[in-house]
């Protein structure tokens, strides 16, 4: 695997960020951006052997906006 796209969301109950690879059961939160990259570099580390860790990690940020009519 090359290439890893992460899910990002924002959790709108407890507060932060919640971050789901996409093929792949890894999943992890972070309070700040920079606190949930951490998390992710973490969890890939013990997800995969070195050999195997993807090169590339891409954030998809998904946002829902509720507007009232």
């Amino acid at each position: 695997m090359t290439e890893i796209i992460f899910e990002i969301q924002e959790d709108v109950i407890n507060g932060g960020l919640v971050a789901n690879a996409l093929g792949v059961g890894i999943h992890t939160e972070g309070d700040t951006l920079d606190e949930l990259k951490s998390n992710i570099r973490d969890a890939l580390e013990c997800h995969f052997d070195k050999a195997e860790m993807p090169h590339v990690v891409r954030l998809h940020f998904v946002r829902d906006e509720v507007m009232a009519v």
